[in-house]
This record gives structure tokens, C-alpha cells and sequence, in this order.
């Protein structure tokens, strides 16, 4: 059980690849107090764990009812990573904080979309756990996976909230240029979504010609 838990945790943290959610969490936590950033990197985490564990026992069945594909999730991803990756380019953060709008509410919002889905628990993570559930039902596999989802997720939070520090150390001229650059990366990692999510549907459209 020890060596299925080893592989399943390497191959979802390497799926999630924490270290690529905090340009996201750094634009959207940059106004926050650090204790209201560090409950949003909790928040965000734990929402991810329960996304990724429901997935893993139902996805299967949630994708069929509605006739959806993961391949759809990558390009709506994509779109709103693309968005957001832009505004930050421009030295701006999406969403925004609305009037009257506490700090406590808006980070509830934002730690559960887009930081806690789809940033953390993505199409991929999304994909390899149901598949990981496909390939052995057996009740062992299914608590090694749990185990590394809630494992991963723990990391994934301490990863954010280590990134927002890293932010407080490089002042504010140093946040701007660093928001513009990680602008640019999202901006990056929406584009590999989006190709990755329409080259199926290319390539089905392609064999029926």
C-alpha cells in the first residue's frame, strides 16, 4: 500500500505542480491582511481536496450525465486563466473586490475559484484521479488516494502561503514587476490549456473529413 500511496502522491503533486498556482494566489492575496491570505491559501486547499476526492469516486458518473469532457474543462479553464493573466500583465487583479464586499467574503470567493478550482484541482488532477479510481476499485487504492489528495493539498497550501511571503520581502516595486511577469506566465499556461483542450476535438474533426 506504502509504494501505491508513493506513486499516486508523486504523480498528483507533480500533476498539481503547486509552485505554478502562486501567481494566481499572489495577485488576489497582494491587498490582504497575511493571516486573511494564509486562511485563503487554506481555504483554497481544502476546497481543492474535497473537489478532487468527489471527482475521484463520481467524476466518472458526473461527466457522463451531463455529456461533458474533460477536454471542455481544459479550454474553460484556459479562457479564464487567459483573462486573468492579461489584467495582471496590466498591473491589475481579477476578480475584483466589490463595494461593500468584506475581505473575509472575497476571500472565500477567490479561494474557491479560481485558486481552489480550476488552479489546484485542474483538468488534469481531475483526469488522473478518476482514472486512477478506473484502474483499481479496490477499498485499499481508494484510501491511498485519499491520502495523497489530503496529503498534496497540505503541501499546496504551505507552497501559497510561503509564496505570499516571498512577495512581502520584495516591496512594492518589486511586487508590481513580479505581478506583471507571473501575468505573463498565467497568461502562458492558459494557452497550453486551451491547445490542449481543443487538439482532441481537432483531431476528431480531422478523421471525419
Amino acid at each position: 500500500m506504502l509504494e501505491t500511496f508513493l506513486f499516486q502522491f508523486t504523480s498528483l503533486f507533480t500533476m498539481i505542480n503547486p509552485v505554478a498556482a502562486i501567481p494566481i494566489y499572489i495577485a488576489l492575496t497582494e491587498a490582504m491582511s497575511p493571516k486573511a491570505a494564509r486562511w485563503v491559501a487554506m481555504r483554497a486547499a481544502v476546497t481543492a481536496c474535497i473537489a478532487l476526492t468527489v471527482f475521484a469516486f463520481i467524476g466518472d458518473a458526473i461527466f457522463n450525465f451531463f455529456s461533458i469532457s474533460v477536454n471542455g474543462l481544459r479550454v474553460a479553464g484556459g479562457i479564464l486563466f487567459f483573462v486573468m493573466g492579461y489584467e495582471m500583465l496590466r498591473g491589475r487583479t481579477v476578480p475584483k473586490r466589490v463595494d461593500g464586499e468584506t475581505e473575509e467574503d472575497f476571500g472565500s470567493d477567490v479561494a474557491v475559484t479560481p485558486i481552489g478550482i480550476p488552479m489546484i484541482a485542474g483538468p488534469g488532477a481531475i483526469t488522473m484521479v478518476i482514472l486512477i479510481m478506473q484502474d483499481n476499485n479496490a477499498p485499499s487504492n481508494s484510501i491511498s488516494l485519499f491520502a495523497a489528495i489530503v496529503t498534496v493539498c497540505i503541501i499546496t497550501a504551505i507552497v501559497l502561503a510561503s509564496g505570499r511571503q516571498l512577495l512581502a520581502r520584495l516591496g512594492r516595486s518589486g511586487s508590481k514587476i513580479l505581478m506583471r511577469l507571473m501575468g505573463l506566465i498565467v497568461m502562458l499556461i492558459a494557452i497550453e490549456f486551451v491547445f490542449a483542450g481543443i487538439k482532441p476535438y481537432i483531431v476528431d474533426i480531422a478523421r471525419a473529413i
